[in-house]
């Protein structure tokens, strides 16, 4: 049998599950619906087990159809459905452009490191936390790169191509603005890219052999599996050309062995080997064992988000629409929950659940979502929460619970989303501008989608925000667009326990805002 075409078939079917990973990240104009993202992210690993054990839902089962592959053919999981995997083997392949004369050795096996990183990152889990998960998974770390890097990077280009296009009257591609950017997910990415980058670059899948949990964990599984690459001492002249191919570095050709933990199923020594002496067969101990839309823009939004685009000087034309406050406030403000997403249900559960993949933070479409570093503790680091500094969770949005792969965030309809209560607005007198400086402001309530926050008579004949937490969601609007600094007259606190907001009646829906010409919006 030709097993060369096997290593084809591997690098066109990691390619597959590489792009359109990818774009899922890189959808930075959301033309790709989220619903078919479960189906994109089916076999990931770590997420699928998340989502399993959170749902009990055969929906979530992909983990164990990899399971199943790698019990019959070793780590194909790794070889050709794992991103960052398949992101090791690109930069080992552009090392490869640089020095051609570049060789693969076989590697020394840090079973000690290894086995203790994914000791510790069972008893991790098993202690409830996703720590490690959150920092380890190659899945979330890929996530993490994509998202904080290639998307932050890719959106001045987008931008670029939208002012070129703009100049042959070509409106197809729009300017995308870029803002609350985490310098801490982005340092962090960086770092982890430039480890695995070096590492690649230097000795192909010595991440996956020696840090990554779950290329342990299936590495102690593909000891059983049923069909095995071999070295056949029949056919096999001895030349070792296999070993120099061998980004696992784990052919031991003096030895004619495979260390098949360490073996990732690259398929790159079928094609070496001059004389046929690699094959693939069953193994004898497995035996034994198993006998046990088109875009649609007109040229004024266009040009607006050009400017916001492209300048980056959105925070200064934000503030032309917004009231200047003359004092600073003065109370200070402390978030003791921040709310989590809606469809989390609680913020036990979302923390629980959450890998920090960052899919999430790529697919909201207004970057409420941010990669929290230490406000929940050192255990919940880089997982995403709402940043009412940077914007507010839209009213009618579900896109993040439609994407989420670890089941965090479940599914919700609109209907139910605007009425998930995910927090409580709180309203500091002392910080507002109508108090402090005698003055009319009113964006808090002109924000409020379910008019929670209305303006009521108050002194010298203005008005003042009053705020009826039961038809409050916990959205934010109200705190982004507060304009008091340092610290803000209306936040949101969060609810451990999401509720059920109750819908205003309609005469405070319609309630009118008296607009003065003096009045910021």
């Amino acid at each position: 049998m030709n097993f060369s075409k096997l290593k084809k078939i591997r690098v066109y079917v990691a390619l597959l599950f590489f792009v359109t990973t990818l774009l899922l990240f890189l959808d930075i104009i959301h033309i790709i619906p989220a619903r078919l993202t479960p189906y994109v992210l089916y076999f990931q690993f770590v997420p699928s087990t998340v989502k399993f054990f959170n749902q009990f839902s055969l929906i979530a089962s992909g983990f164990i159809i990899v399971l199943i592959a790698t019990i019959l053919f070793g780590r194909v999981y790794c070889s050709s459905v794992c991103p960052l995997g398949t992101l090791q083997d690109i930069i080992s392949r552009v090392a490869l452009t640089f020095n051609k004369n570049k060789f693969f050795q076989m590697l020394r096996d840090f079973k000690l490191l290894k086995y203790s990183i994914l000791t510790a990152t069972i008893l991790s889990l098993f202690s409830g936390s996703l720590i490690l998960l959150n920092l380890l998974d190659p899945f979330s770390l890929a996530g993490k790169i994509f998202s904080n890097l290639f998307r932050v990077l890719l959106i001045p280009f987008n931008n670029l191509a939208a002012l070129t296009l703009e100049q042959f009257n070509i409106y197809r591609v729009y300017p995308i603005e870029l803002k609350a950017l985490s310098w801490i997910a982005i340092s962090f990415s960086s770092i982890i890219l430039l480890t695995i980058g070096i590492m690649s670059f230097t000795k192909g899948r010595l991440f996956c052999n020696t840090i990554c949990p779950l290329g342990t964990f299936l590495g102690l599984t593909s000891r059983f599996s049923l069909f095995k690459i071999k070295i056949d001492e029949t056919d096999c002249s001895g030349c070792g050309v296999c070993q120099t191919v061998c980004k696992a570095g784990c052919i031991d050709n003096e030895n004619k062995k495979i260390d098949y933990d360490r073996c990732v199923n690259c398929f790159n020594c079928f094609t070496a080997c001059p004389s046929n002496g690699i094959v693939y067969k069953k193994s004898l101990q497995s035996i034994l064992l198993k006998e046990k839309k088109e875009i649609d823009i007109d040229k004024r939004k266009f040009f607006t988000r050009l400017v916001i685009g492209v300048i980056g000087l959105s925070d200064f034309l934000k503030a032309q629409v917004k009231v200047i406050p003359k004092k600073k406030s003065t109370v200070p403000v402390f978030k003791n929950v921040y709310p989590s997403p809606p469809g989390s249900g609680s913020v036990e559960h979302y923390y629980s659940n959450c890998t920090a993949c960052h899919l999430c933070v790529a697919a909201c479409p207004t970057h409420v979502l941010q990669p929290l570093f230490l406000e929940h503790g050192f255990f919940n680091i880089l997982q995403p929460f709402l940043d009412n500094s940077a914007a507010y969770c839209t009213f009618e949005c579900i896109r993040c619970t439609e994407v989420c792969p670890t089941g965090a965030l479940l599914p919700i309809t609109v209907e139910e989303k605007t009425k998930d209560q995910i927090g409580k607005t709180i309203f500091v007198k002392e910080n507002c501008i109508v108090e402090t400086e005698g003055t009319e402001c009113g964006a808090c309530s002109e924000h409020c989608p379910t008019k929670a926050v209305i303006m009521v008579p108050y002194k010298n004949n203005i008005k003042i925000p009053e705020v009826t937490n039961e038809y409050c969601v916990g959205c934010g609007a109200c705190e982004y667009a507060c304009p008091t600094i340092p610290y803000k007259a209306i936040y949101v606190e969060g609810n451990e326990i999401h509720q059920i907001a109750k819908a205003a009646p309609q005469e405070r829906l319609q309630q009118e805002i008296d607009y003065k010409e003096e009045f910021p919006f």
